[in-house]
């Protein structure tokens, strides 16, 4: 498959009165909704929200006139008070490999990335942004170089799926031969400080009667914040990642300070007491591997003992460069004998094949400034 760049800029789009958008609100927001504008008595509301519900996100529909079972004064007053309407796609980018990348504007100076890798969970993962730039300043990260903007809503969130199944096609969503068929909030920000509007997206997102991804395929990672992970574990039932990549306290503050906050010993505690933790419902850690930082068999040996106990798999990802970083990949015949110490003890811990890199869209590469990036640079990001 050959790269496939379209880097033009969309015309921007002329302001206009802001009404309610139904496409991200929660079951009870939207019968409240159509309560509070008169368009379904309460005694309807549910059933009228219901059907709505259907049209949104199991057809992916967002024209009003094609909901044929709502009678047709019912859409003429919904196109009046509401709107079922996308964001903004700035740019969109296809990798030689397959990766898609959407440059998404919520809101004028909110831009978000968020990425499709085929061939990821059961067929393809979408990795989504739950905040637009970040406080953690993890090193390896350039993500973390973009100052925090704000929280992304429920709303924006479930908006990048829709995004993502618009441009690939997957409307109605489809029981079989799904092509999105796991989400990763794995993108720009850290969920579990957005963990009320993280807990509202997923539940519109596993919704069977909508977008209909289990639960058990939607996979929250954080950096870290033990206060709440009870919380993420008992709101969401989704799937947990930890974004680990040392195994003591002083290199971990270096390269992800929020260690300083919640040391490991805080944090392998508050993981042993996720909700639902079994085999069947591993943690998944994930471990940057940096050349000469992170990557010897000593500290092989010393993450098997951190983790012992903890049903876990581990994911070895290849540091992605971006330009600007001091970091350097560790070799691939490192990386192997680091991952062979893991599997002799017993952890899956496969290593994950670097995606989207020409495109700046692989593990730590997010950022929303990108397409500010001049030509010059991007072709040298490509070439390398």
């Amino acid at each position: 498959m050959g790269v496939t760049l379209d880097l033009s800029r969309a015309p921007a789009q002329p302001l206009a009165p802001q009404k309610p958008n139904l496409s991200g609100m929660t079951r009870a927001e939207l019968a409240a909704c159509l309560v509070e504008l008169g368009i379904a008595r309460p005694e309807k509301a549910r059933m009228r929200a219901s059907q709505l519900w259907r049209w949104m996100h199991h057809y992916g529909v967002t024209d009003f006139d094609r909901m044929t079972d709502v009678a047709k004064e019912t859409r003429a007053a919904l196109a009046e008070a509401v709107v079922i309407s996308r964001p903004e796609v700035v740019e969109r980018q296809v990798s030689k490999d397959g990766t898609r990348k959407w440059l998404i504007r919520m809101a004028p100076g909110v831009e978000v990335e968020t990425v499709y890798i085929p061939d990821v969970g059961r067929a393809g993962a979408l990795c989504v942004s739950s905040q637009v730039g970040c406080t953690l300043n993890c090193t390896f990260c350039h993500t973390g170089t973009q100052a925090l903007v704000r929280n992304l809503t429920a709303a924006e969130i479930v908006a990048q799926v829709q995004v993502a199944r618009d441009d690939l096609g997957e409307w109605p969503s489809p029981k079989e031969d799904r092509r999105l068929s796991n989400i990763v909030f794995m993108g720009m920000g850290e969920p579990l400080y957005n963990l009320d509007n993280v807990a509202a997206a997923i539940d519109i997102i596993a919704d069977n009667e909508g977008i209909a991804i289990s639960r058990r395929r939607i996979t929250v990672s954080t950096s870290g914040v033990v206060p709440q992970l009870q919380a993420l574990g008992e709101k969401t039932q989704a799937m947990l990642a930890i974004s680990l990549h040392a195994t003591n306290d002083e290199l971990r503050e270096k390269l992800v300070p929020l260690n300083k906050k919640y040391p490991l010993s805080e944090l392998m505690a508050g993981i042993r007491a996720y909700p639902g933790l079994s085999n069947a419902r591993r943690v998944t850690f994930e471990y940057v591997m940096l050349k000469g930082v992170n990557d010897s068999p000593a500290e092989a040996k010393a993450l098997v003992q951190l983790l012992k106990g903890i049903p876990a798999k581990i994911n070895l990802i290849p540091f992605n460069p971006w330009p600007g970083s001091e970091y350097q990949c560790s070799d691939w015949a490192t990386i192997e004998r680091f991952a062979a110490v893991l599997n002799r003890a017993g952890y899956a811990s496969p290593i994950r094949t670097p995606r989207g890199r020409d495109i700046l869209a692989a593990c730590g590469q997010l950022r929303s400034e990108s397409e500010k990036m001049r030509a010059s640079v991007r072709r040298k990001v490509q070439a390398g």
